[in-house]
């Protein structure tokens, strides 16, 4: 088995972050919470999971670390629809840093004596 023919279960999948690995029951235990908790989550549209053939949900490793936030926004009294959202928007200002850092490196990579 080399690193660009992977075999077994999981095939390539070990590294994917968005790859539903992990069913509701195993989520919640990892997150030291309950099921109840990842189906409110889910009803407030922070997360989408995954359904298998058999209609269960799947977790991502993505998934988890915006459950684990929101889980975190909770625990300090927030209401669930409140740390949601908090989670929905920290997530948009990380995306549109990224993106503005991205077109920074562009602008100064096209006019390096602009950025001197």
């Amino acid at each position: 088995m080399t690193a660009e023919n992977p075999t077994g279960p999981l095939g390539g999948h070990l590294d994917d972050d968005d790859f539903p690995a992990y069913t509701m029951g195993r989520a919640a235990e990892m997150l030291g919470t309950t099921q109840g908790f990842l189906r409110a989550i889910g009803e407030a549209r922070l997360i989408t999971p995954l359904r298998s053939e058999g209609g269960h949900r799947r977790y991502s490793r993505y998934q988890l670390r915006i459950a684990a936030r929101a889980r975190e926004l909770v625990d300090q009294g927030t209401p669930i629809e409140a740390a949601c959202r908090i989670v929905i928007l920290e997530d948009q200002l990380e995306e549109a840093q990224r993106i503005n850092a991205e077109h920074r490196r562009a602008a100064e990579a096209a006019n390096p004596t602009a950025a001197a």
